[in-house]
């Protein structure tokens, strides 16, 4: 599969000079097949959807072709995006939008985005963006992605204000785990650490660094130093950290990633834009 990056900050987009090289745009990341006419499953709906979806339009979708769009949570930042996703306005397309965990407090999907959408937020309605939407709220831990596939998706409930979950994808012997938005405490999250066992592909939100991190607690994030160490201890193959703070540019960022390739070799700090296949 291909994981792409197409949003990797944290909080709020930003735009200025000297913040491009990592990202500007809030959280989206999507993963894809390379036949490009296969299933894309989208992890959270920043800014950064805007960008993915202006590129699935231009694909060839199989007419079984999925769209799912999986959210750790519905803060601010990680659905600012969807109005502004293209194939929403798309009459042949059908988008899967999925909530999976057993501590989810949210009991209707659909009004969420409905609300998103009211006129005083938004001049186009939800019932009137084009594509057919249908909504998962799970409760039970694990749902099949893909059918007649080996795909399997599981999720993971983890400390963050309001609640967050974050995802395992398992297709073919390939683990991708995504974990954002969480807040770790005094001592990692064991349940993290044995979600993320073994993963090709670990990506990690990582907004601040260890001595920033005292300064915001309760805020609901991690800093690199955490986001390492749970990378180490779960045994994972590559660590990609992001949620990147609105603070902080591409220069500090770059010697932030010095420091963190010092102590585990296959980290880095997530680029939009970037491209990874495991």
């Amino acid at each position: 599969m291909i994981i792409k990056f197409y949003g990797t900050r944290g909080s709020i987009p930003v735009c200025e000079k000297g913040f491009q090289e990592f990202g500007g745009n809030t959280t989206c990341v999507a993963v894809m097949d390379d036949s490009k006419i296969g299933d894309v499953l989208i992890f959270d709906a920043g800014t950064g959807i805007r960008n993915l979806g202006k590129e699935l339009m231009k694909r060839s979708f199989k007419e079984e072709s999925k769209i799912v769009i999986a959210f750790s949570h519905f803060h601010w930042d990680h659905v600012q995006g969807f109005p502004f996703f293209a194939p929403a306005y798309d009459s042949s397309k059908k988008i899967d939008i999925i909530a999976l965990g057993d501590e989810l407090k949210i009991t209707d999907l659909k009004s969420i985005f409905t609300n998103q959408m009211k006129s005083t937020y938004f001049p186009v309605s939800l019932e009137n963006m084009g594509a057919e939407f249908i909504f998962h709220l799970k409760k039970s831990n694990e749902e099949m992605f893909r059918t007649g596939s080996t795909g399997k998706l599981l999720s993971n409930a983890h400390s963050h204000p309001g609640g967050a979950h974050g995802y395992r994808l398992e297709v073919n012997g390939k683990v991708l785990v995504y974990c954002t938005d969480i807040e770790h405490g005094d001592t990692l999250d064991q349940k993290v650490i044995d979600f993320a066992k073994g993963a090709d592909v670990l990506i990690h939100e990582a907004q601040y660094t260890p001595e920033e991190l005292p300064m915001y607690r309760g805020w609901g994030h991690s800093s690199w130093g955490q986001a390492i160490e749970v990378a180490k201890l779960a045994g994972v193959k590559k660590l990609y950290m992001t949620h990147h703070d609105p603070e902080h540019n591409d220069a500090f960022i770059l010697e932030e990633e010095k420091k963190c390739q010092a102590i585990f070799k296959k980290c880095y700090f997530a680029r939009e834009g970037e491209e990874i296949k495991i």
